[in-house]
């Protein structure tokens, strides 16, 4: 076989239908989030993020990067091994502690990302509980659908929230069979939330174990910051939550919380903890004193929530389309991959905008979208200046005319 043929034609037929991965050379700022220097063909330019996922700006913030300072100085970069050889550090033991406690749960389990986290936990869970059938909402994470997979169980895929195709499918199963629910609470595309408290309820007449993803929701919702599942009061109805140290919390790594029994059961049997190095002590500092703050500080939600609602307000009353959301997630319609790898290009070339093209398979074709995340520190100037930079590209490539005529 020729192995270079096939790499290039398959690449080519990415570049031809507009969805080939171009990755922007950043260089973030220290104290001018969400300014950035962005490097192309040897040149800088200073440009204005729309699409990070440090959603509250702690990945910049003086409390996280004095921690990790300290950390590196008393401690130096890695952990020196995995958990189990050498690698377990007082910070690692701090932060689990940390987040047990953020969602009031006995013990947590930190990962090297939340990606892992998914994908470890529930491989583990579906090889492992005798017969376990896992049911997964359609619009799931790609690390939870390779977890399931993975698995080798049994696997069922039920309409997006849809309670009623999930009962229908959890009836017809035994009811001694092991089960595990495994849904998210903010869906990262389009914005919208799970019915945690109603799933969690049908799942467990079932004898079902619920799965919460919270990765796009820890920090931002709830009185403490402990996700949707705090906020909309079903902390105690879900039995894993899984979320990220990468987001609201600005660092990297991913994490379960869960009883004793079953962190310590995928501790100790989840290959992808046990064969992995551990995180390196100077980020474990860094998140906990991320979570720390973030949890004593509810104003930065509220702060967080007012800005993506006046987005999208300002959004709609230019005439731009913007999708349904309940959430921080801002969605801005497309439909077609070249004409959203175009918009992408046109805002950054022109108006020195930075929001990446989001195209299949991330989101079913005909979906393609630009996908914009306002935080705190992006101010009213910004969204002038945004608003009226996607006005200009709208009209450029004649995407209102596309609208109306479809």
């Amino acid at each position: 076989m020729d192995y270079e043929a096939f790499f290039a034609g398959h690449l080519q037929r990415l570049h031809d239908e507009g969805r080939y991965r171009v990755f922007a050379e950043l260089e973030r700022i220290v104290g001018a989030f969400p300014r950035a220097r962005l490097h192309r063909e040897g040149a800088m330019r200073e440009v204005t993020v729309w699409c990070s996922n440090d959603y509250l700006a702690m990945g910049q913030h003086p409390l996280v990067l004095d921690a990790m300072r300290t950390a590196v100085d008393a401690q130096g970069s890695g952990a020196g091994g995995t958990r189990n050889i050498s690698g377990t550090n007082t910070l690692h033991v701090a932060l689990e502690r940390e987040l047990a406690a953020l969602h009031a749960k006995q013990a947590a389990l930190i990962f090297t990302s939340g990606y892992v986290a998914n994908e470890t936990t529930l491989q583990t869970l579906g090889a492992l509980l005798p017969g376990c059938e896992l049911y997964s909402d359609a619009f799931n994470h790609a690390s939870m659908i390779a977890g399931i997979r993975h698995s080798g169980a049994k696997r069922h895929v039920f309409r997006h929230n849809d309670l009623e195709h999930l009962e229908l499918l959890l009836a017809a199963a035994d009811p001694a069979t092991p089960k595990i629910v495994a849904f998210e609470s903010v869906y990262s595309m389009d914005g919208d939330v799970s019915p945690i408290g109603a799933l969690c309820d049908l799942a467990h007449r079932h004898g079902a174990l619920t799965y919460l993803d919270e990765v796009h929701a820890v920090g931002m919702y709830g009185e403490g910051g402990a996700g949707v599942a705090e906020r909309d009061g079903a902390l105690d109805k879900v039995d894993i939550v899984q979320g990220t140290l990468a987001k609201a919390f600005g660092v990297v790594g991913g994490y379960i919380a869960s009883t004793d029994a079953t962190v310590d059961f995928v501790r100790s049997c989840g290959s992808g903890f046990i064969f992995s190095t551990s995180m390196p002590p100077a980020i474990a500092a860094g998140a906990l004193a991320s979570i720390r703050h973030v949890r004593a500080h509810p104003e930065l939600r509220t702060r967080h929530q007012e800005r993506a609602a006046t987005l999208k307000r300002r959004l709609a009353a230019a005439g731009l389309p913007v999708m349904p959301s309940s959430t921080h997630i801002v969605p801005v319609a497309v439909g077609d991959a070249a004409l959203c790898k175009q918009a992408s290009d046109l805002l950054l070339d022109r108006h020195a905008i930075y929001v990446q093209p989001i195209n299949y398979p991330t989101v079913p074709r005909g979906t393609e979208r630009l996908r914009l995340t306002p935080t705190p520190l992006h101010s009213d100037e910004d969204m002038t200046r945004l608003v009226a930079a996607l006005q200009d590209v709208w009209q450029t490539l004649g995407l209102g005319r596309r609208a109306a005529a479809e």
